[in-house]
């Protein structure tokens, strides 16, 4: 897997796919972690970012996909809970 993390305590390890470096479009974006937490804060973080640069975040098109879990917290983006 290719990362551009210098720093081996920010690299994501992913077994279930060899290779993150092929996303084809640049308005898709796939945020990867271990914790809800993580999860939860980052999610914020991005729409923060992208808010100051007047991005909007697709409501139709935004989801949460589990790997190998159970769901069993939510995730919330603008006060409402993505599926």
């Amino acid at each position: 897997m290719k990362s551009s993390a210098s720093d081996v305590k920010h690299k994501i390890q992913c077994a279930a796919w060899t290779r993150l470096d092929n996303l084809n479009f640049g308005d898709d974006l796939l945020l990867l972690y271990h914790t809800h937490d993580q999860m939860q804060m980052k999610t914020a973080g991005v729409a923060a970012a992208f808010a100051e640069v007047d991005f909007n975040i697709h409501r139709e098109k935004r989801m949460i996909l589990n790997y190998n879990t159970e769901r069993t917290n939510t995730i919330k983006l603008e006060g409402e809970t993505l599926e």
